[in-house]
């Protein structure tokens, strides 16, 4: 078996040699299964919603430990249903983390409620608890903790907070398919939780999403909201409530079954490979890992996230990482800014121009005053390694490792013959 490299040797972005001359794994993963499936329901000629949707829901539902499934159109869309059915309304506030994708506050203004963003902790990345209590005001209706990279947010305190002041939770699962916190599987801990299965997911047919919950009466209201407002034994054009088109088709649905199949087995892999990172790179000068999940069982690894320490290091972690993509690691700063930052919101008092509809047009609300310091250091030192590049074998992970303390240890080099 190969060895990898010496952490002496030279970087590759000063004419040393690459410690990852790998060819990472592809993804999306597919094979027979899928390709099977599609063609059974090609051929079957029954491509809209129907029986692969529902053993999809059903066996995803199962696979979380919820009681029912609805599935959806993408994740967001998953999350705006939620939030309708918990009884969110225009006006309404929702306690948000500043650390996720803009979907996450997106559908909150989609269903005509505030977004109100609250920090991080430094030890998850998720919601911190203390900060969402005192972001609540007679408004809030629902706060939507998100588990970022497959970590389950602080579900304890957070529901005991939630819970005294009547407030309604929604996990945002987007990271979390599989993880399992104290017992209890990611969405199906707070009264619903949601899915996305976007294409760079875990587990992915180009676009789809679901909610899970164990409230039966919630999930029949999110099936009407998905359904063009119809109900359960009603007749086909009576729409007893105000609903949308959301519905996920058979060939997505038969993807999505095929590739939960493969879930378990990938989440092992994911895990090796985490596990070889953090024990390589524990004591590594300037690289801050974040702390172990303990109240975990199981964890998707949705990406890794560690984060440098430009001032030990003395190198600017943008130098850091194309230092690292030199070596042939697939590395990046992340997709989050905090999301009160990016122009919808920053530029929220300025109204309808910038897409954002009453009642927060009219409220004035002004999100440069926003002060989230955890999120915002965060987003300056984060450094992310894909879902996929995990799947690699146990001497690709070691390269990782290697490559990482490489860099970590030239720091002083390549800041010196860094651009001026």
């Amino acid at each position: 078996m190969p060895t990898h490299p010496s952490r002496s040797e030279r970087p590759a972005l000063l004419g040393g040699r690459p410690a990852c001359a790998i060819e990472w794994p592809t993804w999306p993963v597919h094979g027979a299964r899928e390709e099977a499936g599609l063609l059974d329901v090609l051929r079957s000629g029954a491509w809209w919603y129907g029986e692969q949707v529902h053993r999809f829901e059903r066996e995803f539902a199962a696979f979380q430990g919820a009681a029912h499934g609805v599935s959806c159109t993408n994740g967001t869309a998953a999350i705006e249903m939620a939030l309708r059915a918990v009884g969110v309304v225009p006006g309404d506030e929702v306690i948000v983390p500043a650390y996720t994708f803009i979907a996450t506050a997106a559908a909150v203004v989609t269903v005509g409620a505030v977004p109100v963003f609250a920090d991080i902790e430094q030890e998850t990345l998720c919601i911190d608890p203390a900060d969402m209590a005192r972001n609540i005001t007679p408004r809030t209706k629902a706060v939507v903790p998100v588990h970022v990279a497959g970590r389950v947010a602080d579900m304890r305190r957070i529901l005991e907070i939630a819970d005294a002041r009547g407030i309604a939770v929604v996990e945002d699962a987007a990271h979390a398919w599989g993880s399992r916190w104290r017992g209890r599987a990611a969405g199906a801990i707070g009264r619903c939780g949601t899915f996305s299965f976007q294409v760079s997911k875990n587990i992915t047919a180009g676009e789809g999403g679901i909610l899970l919950t164990d409230d039966a009466d919630l999930a029949d209201l999110c099936r009407s909201f998905s359904h063009c407002g119809r109900t359960t034994g009603g007749a086909w054009y009576d729409h007893d409530r105000h609903g949308s088109n959301l519905r996920m088709t058979e060939f997505q649905a038969v993807l999505l079954r095929a590739q939960l199949e493969r879930l378990a087995d990938q989440m092992e892999r994911r895990h090796r490979s985490a596990t070889i990172l953090d024990e390589r790179l524990v004591g590594t000068r300037g690289i801050r890992l974040l702390p172990p999940a303990s109240d975990m069982e199981r964890r998707s690894h949705h990406m890794i996230i560690f984060r440098i320490d430009e001032e030990e290091l003395r190198l600017p972690r943008a130098r850091f990482l194309e230092a690292l993509r030199a070596e042939g690691v697939p590395a990046s700063e992340g997709w989050y800014r905090p999301v009160h930052r990016n122009g919808v919101f920053a530029r929220a008092h300025i109204g309808p121009r910038h897409g954002i509809l009453a009642p927060l047009a009219g409220m004035g609300a002004d999100y440069t005053r926003v002060e989230c310091p955890v999120c915002e250091q965060v987003c300056r030192d984060a450094v992310w390694l894909p879902q996929h590049m995990l799947l690699a074998d146990d001497h690709a992970i070691e390269c990782v490792a290697a490559a990482i303390r490489k860099v970590a240890e030239h720091a002083e080099s390549l800041r010196d013959a860094g651009p001026r």
